[in-house]
């Protein structure tokens, strides 16, 4: 409106010819010509009719309204029932709906236009709201769609490297990086750098729905990776994920991502580089390039808002940079350890069958059980191990970890000659591991009965050949300890004529039946 009012303004107001006018107004000739013509058929001069809007006056014109309007006498169109179904049904399309909408009304509208006035109607409904960035506020992250090839050497061939970006909201200055993929600990190491190249810490950490980062992405309560919390929790920082499906949210890094795959992975798409550091060096010269660069549509650059804006305003480093830690579950095993990497370790017998949490950083194991930690250990790269704090053992494990034979030994002493010779032959033999429950029992025997008992329950079961721990604890049980010992019967001679008696063999039996031997060999000779 405002122009066709200038073209007539200047026309009849001003006086001024067909080509000053097309001059003044960025119109042809033609055009102001035939803008006239349409004026003065409509009967229209300077000034215009009062209450003359702009649909008004291209209709006076051009004999239809400037935008396109519902036709009254055709069915009515319920947009904002056509917006929910198309948001709740994802396979739903307008033209399904416009199908169902012929078929109730034959006469309604054709395709194109049911869709053009869907289209105005959704426009209108959803403007676009300017966000206002204050100084050191937020700090938004998020990957690049491009990749950058990087020969491995590790691996022997070339890969595609991830280029992670993060821009600042106040000054959009902006980092960059490759990483080997996207998942948790690439993220997070890509975080601590960032933060170490700003030099400081944002308020807000404002990321995408990436599973490394948000475990459930969610419109008003997103949950985040344990471990991305700790790192937020560290740097200081809240993290508020965007709405899922709602690029706008992080217009910033969405802009940042795009100046990023232009100005700096574009001009890098012919080189090959032969490692990570390579290509990430070649990436920080062109970053650098990039925030140096004057704006194009306001003063100054990224480098200059970031020191004037951000930089201030961003809080301290913290002195001990993050460490990354993962996090998984595990369920403490009947031996009182957990698996971790193909390594075990220990934690307290009070929690058998438990499900506990598992921190696990380059160093250090840790074992939380609801939210309290019960354990902590020296990381261990040997697989198939065992890592064990004997506080964590039972009772009777750690006293079996705490008598080895020779204590045993010298303990038997303390109680007597009987106790000592049957402690040595339970403890003698191939196995004598196999005994210790059997020695550690007369150990807790000694414990529970009076002094002098243990020894004569030793001598009494050393008397009847019956060297166990079972045989001494059925003595003390019946008080057989306190009675005498049986002396056997004497031995009685045999008179037969198949027996040679004693004397046959000499006085001390081995050397008679050798000397008889020998007689024999001699009357054989």
């Amino acid at each position: 409106m405002n122009v066709i009012a200038e073209v007539l303004r200047m026309r009849h107001e001003c006086g001024r010819s067909q080509r000053e006018i097309g001059s003044a107004c960025g119109l042809s000739v033609g055009a102001v010509n035939g803008l006239l013509q349409r004026a003065e058929l409509a009967g229209l001069g300077w000034p215009l009719p009062a209450g003359l809007d702009a649909d008004g006056l291209h209709a006076r014109l051009y004999g239809k309204a400037s935008g396109r309007r519902p036709d009254a006498r055709r069915a009515a169109l319920d947009f904002g029932a056509m917006h929910k179904e198309l948001s709740r049904r994802k396979s739903l399309t307008l033209q399904q709906l416009w199908r169902e909408y012929r078929e109730a009304h034959p006469d309604g509208y054709g395709y194109s236009q049911y869709c053009e006035l869907y289209r105005e109607w959704k426009a209108r409904r959803s403007p676009t709201m300017l966000q206002e960035h204050k100084a050191g506020e937020k700090l938004f992250v998020d990957y690049a769609g491009q990749t950058v090839p990087v020969w491995d050497a590790e691996g022997g061939a070339e890969r595609a490297a991830q280029v992670f970006v993060a821009v600042l909201g106040a000054s959009s200055y902006c980092y960059a990086e490759a990483s080997w993929g996207q998942d948790e600990r690439n993220w997070l190491a890509s975080h601590v750098r960032a933060l170490e190249f700003f030099g400081g810490c944002a308020e807000i950490l404002v990321p995408d729905n990436l599973k490394s980062g948000v475990t459930r992405a969610s419109r008003y309560e997103p949950v985040l990776n344990r471990a991305y919390k700790e790192l937020a929790r560290h740097y200081g920082m809240a993290v508020v994920p965007a709405r899922p499906y709602r690029p706008k949210d992080k217009a910033k890094v969405e802009a940042g991502v795009q100046l990023v795959e232009r100005r700096v992975l574009e001009p890098l798409r012919k080189r090959r580089f032969e490692s990570l550091a390579e290509c990430n060096a070649a990436i920080r010269g062109l970053v650098d390039e990039l925030n140096a660069r004057p704006f194009q549509q306001r003063d100054g650059t990224r480098r200059e808002l970031f020191e004037e804006l951000d930089r201030p305003r961003l809080r301290p480093l913290p002195a001990r940079r993050y460490e990354y830690a993962a996090w998984s579950r595990a369920r403490v095993n009947v031996d009182y350890h957990v698996a971790v990497e193909g390594h075990r370790y220990s934690v307290p017998c009070a929690l058998l069958r438990e499900e506990v949490e598992v921190r696990l950083t380059a160093g250090c194991v840790e074992v939380l059980h609801k939210g309290r930690r019960v354990a902590s250990h020296a990381r261990s790269q040997q697989r198939g191990g065992f890592t064990t704090d004997p506080r964590h053992r039972p009772r009777a494990h750690r006293e079996h970890g705490a008598w080895p034979p020779e204590r045993m030994r010298a303990w038997a002493a303390t109680h007597g000659p009987h106790t000592a010779r049957l402690i040595g032959r339970m403890l003698d033999g191939a196995h004598p591991q196999e005994r210790y429950g059997g020695c550690l029992g007369l150990i807790r025997l000694a414990e529970r009965y009076e002094e002098g008992r243990l020894e004569a329950a030793a001598r009494r079961a050393l008397h009847y050949g019956t060297a166990s721990y079972a045989a001494v604890k059925e003595i003390l049980q019946r008080g057989a300890d306190r009675l005498a010992l049986e002396e056997p019967p004497a031995a009685v001679p045999v008179a037969h004529g198949n027996v040679r008696g004693g004397a046959y063999y000499g006085a001390d039996g081995a050397d008679g039946a050798d000397a008889a031997d020998g007689r024999a060999e001699e009357g054989a000779c």
